[in-house]
């Protein structure tokens, strides 16, 4: 073997150890809905994590999508969520999509920026993990992707229908959020999805976090706890 292919190989050899030691290859579930939740993701096409806050649905979500990504199965993570805050479009906010969206994806992109490494993450960003707004999503197909929709619980069925149907080959789409914090028709419209595919032999998987599985801390246990039982 000459020097120059020792070199190729010892660089490869670094390269994959490099990629091994990233947190997203090292996600360890900390309850069973969460390894629940993972194989889930990992096996099939449609997956719903359901749940407070401080559960762990967006983490995990976030870690197999880059753990995919980083093992090759998907080229791409694609981001998008209602943005019902602040109506139906951000046209008036200034920068690329990316930047204009950024702010209400900052818990799964720091995620991703987590689990790829800062460096591999900014890299990507816009080229392999692209944010992408509702009003784009029609006619498209995601092939080899892994999709995520966060604040899922705030999607029309009207959006639910141009998101699932987009669905291509190898591809994840997992669909994340909180029922009690609904902006748009209390959530119904995500529970019937839920039937519509039950009733038409649908496999969905619907990972329902409760507040026995806040992993957070402490306090966002107790806090959410009180909300609850408060009914707020």
């Amino acid at each position: 073997m000459s020097k120059k292919q020792r070199k190729v190989i010892n660089r490869a050899d670094k390269f994959q150890h490099d990629i091994n030691n990233r947190p997203a290859y090292k996600i360890v579930p900390k309850n069973e809905l969460q390894a629940e939740f993972i194989k889930a993701l990992k096996t099939k096409p449609l997956v719903m994590g359901i749940g407070p806050a401080g559960t762990g649905k967006t983490y995990v979500a976030g870690m197999i999508a880059a753990q995919m990504l980083l093992k090759g199965e998907i080229d791409k993570i694609i981001l998008t969520r209602p943005n019902v805050a602040t109506g139906k479009t951000l046209g008036h906010f200034p920068g690329s999509v990316s930047e204009k969206l950024a702010p209400w994806l900052a818990p799964i992109l720091n995620v991703l920026k987590y689990g790829l490494g800062t460096g591999d993450y900014e890299y990507r960003l816009e080229k392999t993990i692209l944010v992408q707004p509702l009003e784009t999503i029609r006619g498209q197909s995601f092939d080899d992707a892994f999709v995520i929709v966060d604040e899922s619980q705030n999607l029309t069925i009207e959006e639910i229908k141009a998101l699932t149907t987009r669905i291509g080959d190898n591809t994840v789409m997992a669909l994340i959020g909180d029922s009690t914090q609904a902006d748009v028709r209390n959530g119904t419209e995500l529970t019937r999805f839920v039937e519509m595919c039950h009733k038409s032999d649908i496999d969905v998987p619907v990972i329902t976090f409760g507040i026995d599985q806040i992993v957070r801390s402490d306090i966002c246990a107790d806090l959410v706890k009180m909300f609850y039982h408060e009914n707020i």
